[in-house]
């Protein structure tokens, strides 16, 4: 044992520069390592047909739309992310769904993404009406323009128009994204009315039944849009509105068809927990570049040689002031 600390203590400098330079080495010819790593990808998807803009739920103990609700939930969903984790964004009208931006890294894109998010609104809909079944087959077709595995979280009030029956109530059986696939439920049980905006954005009543009969509370289908200047037609009475709710059933129904999930959502840690348990989209084996470690473990050997000079002035320098 004394032998070993002995040439310890007469070699540690050129044991120190060898292994310096065996980090150097590693540096130069194996600068990465390979690793396996589990990627979470999420495509998070917004309603954004006019019963969304209905004002039943609450942020910060006030009043919101639905809309504002789902922003607010998906910014939370981005933000307390982990970095490694993608996020796409995408709108849901009528019969089909758009993307937005297409999987992004959540801490080299957090801007992006939720800049995106604060910009989902009723007018991005290009056409009247709201059929939730059809978008299922579109949001596989989605899926498959990813080419990478995600998790599909679509946000919407369940409300349909016009209202599914017989005639074009679609087969879902063969739809295969059902493990990757939850409806986020956005809005209230109780029915209230549905707000109605003008091209401008300006609120001008709520929508009528009447119209809510031809397009559903999303856009109108006809063919005159000069009928929406200055501003489309509304409720004349308390009675005459368009009434709508968060269609929890429905939604459960139709997720059960092709095996997706169902979950309501909240502002809670139940609610986020839900979203980050979900099972990554994919795992594969990533290089990472090690050559600033094995550099930066080199640089504090060769400085580490000079430590046994220094602790020699420093205890030469505390025996000559107490002499």
């Amino acid at each position: 044992m004394k032998k070993i600390r002995a040439f310890l203590t007469n070699n540690h400098e050129t044991l120190l520069f060898t292994a310096a330079f065996a980090c150097l080495l590693l540096a130069l010819f194996k600068p990465e390592i390979q690793l396996k790593q589990e990627v979470h990808n999420y495509l998070l998807l917004a309603d954004v047909s006019q019963s969304m803009n209905a004002e039943d739920e609450r942020w910060n103990n006030q009043p919101v739309s639905r809309l504002a609700y789902t922003r607010q939930l998906m910014k939370n969903i981005v933000q307390t992310s982990a970095c490694g984790t993608y996020f796409s964004v995408g709108v849901f009208a009528s019969d089909n769904v758009a993307l937005l931006i297409t999987p992004l890294e959540v801490c080299a894109n957090l801007d992006v993404i939720t800049d995106s998010i604060d910009h989902l609104e009723w007018r991005m809909a290009w056409k009247g009406n709201s059929r939730l079944s059809f978008s299922i087959r579109a949001a596989a077709n989605t899926f498959d323009s990813l080419n990478v595995p995600a998790h599909l979280l679509f946000f919407t009030d369940g409300d349909e128009a016009p209202r599914v029956n017989v005639t074009i109530k679609q087969d879902l059986s063969g739809i295969q994204i059902g493990k990757n696939f939850t409806f986020v439920g956005v809005g209230g049980n109780t029915k209230v009315g549905v707000p109605r905006f003008n091209s401008a954005n300006e609120r001008v009543g709520y929508w009528p039944v009447s119209d809510n009969n031809n397009a559903g509370a999303v856009g109108v289908t006809y063919s005159d849009p000069s009928q929406d200047e200055p501003d489309p037609p509304v409720a004349f009475a308390e009675y005459d509105r368009f009434l709508s709710q968060l269609e929890e059933e429905y939604l459960i129904s139709l997720a059960g068809e092709f095996k997706g999930t169902y979950i309501k959502g909240q502002d809670n840690n139940a609610f986020y927990a839900f979203v980050q348990k979900q099972k990554p989209a994919a795992s594969f084996v990533t290089a990472y570049s090690m050559r600033w470690a094995y550099l930066l473990l080199a640089a504090l050997l060769i400085l580490a040689t000079f430590i046994p000079n220094v602790l020699y002035k420093l205890g030469r320098g505390a025996r000559l002031r107490f002499k």
